[in-house]
Order: structure tokens, then sequence, then C-alpha cells
């Protein structure tokens, strides 16, 4: 069997906030069948800035429009491409973004469903520690703003 061939992939998600009263209200997606919870996020479009990237994935998976307030970080990992034979190594940037307007119903057919949740239940709700990591980040920024 040969080895597995190496690949970098690069994409770009957000977390999209807004207030209601005085709790941060976050929009996550359910994907594989309701399998894992996840933040919205997808790969950079020829000549697409990974900001622009991070607006876009969230109006398509989570049908929302926001606008970015700063970057959150990135989250590094690996993976592997069973039919290719291939080692992938994705990086994610992430963004804090303010809803402007959408509805979740409105998501495309990459995701089961999108939803509104309390931000510390989005926290136990997220498939991922790399997403849970970005969930905290967020709510450092928005509690110290």
């Amino acid at each position: 069997m040969r080895p597995a061939a190496l690949k970098r992939q690069t994409s770009s998600g957000g977390v999209i906030y807004q207030k209601r009263g005085d709790m941060f209200y976050v929009a996550i997606v359910s994907v594989r069948n309701g399998q894992y919870w996840t933040l919205p996020k997808g790969l950079l479009d020829k000549g697409e800035t990974p900001e622009m990237t991070a607006v876009r994935e969230v109006r398509e998976e989570s049908g929302l429009n926001g606008r970015i307030i700063g970057k959150l970080g990135e989250v590094t990992y690996w993976y592997f491409l069973k039919g290719e034979n291939t080692k992938c190594r994705k990086t994610v940037h992430f963004y804090l973004m303010e809803y402007e307007s959408g509805d979740t119903s409105a998501h495309d057919f990459e995701v089961d469903t999108a939803e509104w949740f309390p931000l510390d239940e989005a926290l136990k709700k997220v498939s991922f520690k790399g997403d849970r990591k970005v969930l905290q980040e967020a709510k450092a920024r928005l509690l110290s703003a």
C-alpha cells in the first residue's frame, strides 16, 4: 500500500451572535444527520479573503447575515480522506460576527439545521474541542465589550 498523500486546506467561519435582553445567543449548525453540532464554516473560494469566506459561509450554512467585529483565532486539525488515501491538514479562521438579518430556516443543503442557542448552551452542545475553544474566546470578547 502506498503512503498517504498530504494536502492542506484553508477554511473560514464565524460565531454570529445577537443580544436578547442581557443574554448573548449564537447560531450553530447540525451536520451529518444531526450527528454533530458545529460552527458554520467552509473552504475559501478562489480570490476570496478569509473574511469574505466567513461572511459567505455563515450566510450559506446558517441563513444569517452578519458583520465582522474581529478575528477570534484559528483552529488547525488533521483528517483523513479515505477514498483519496490523503491526510489533510485543515486550518480554519474564525471571526466574531454581529447578526444583521436573515433567518436560520434559510440555510443551505450542506447542513441539517441551523439554530440559535444561548451562548453557554452552545458551548455545551458543540461536538468539537476546537469549536468550544473559539466559542470561549467569543464569550470572553462579548462579556468584556
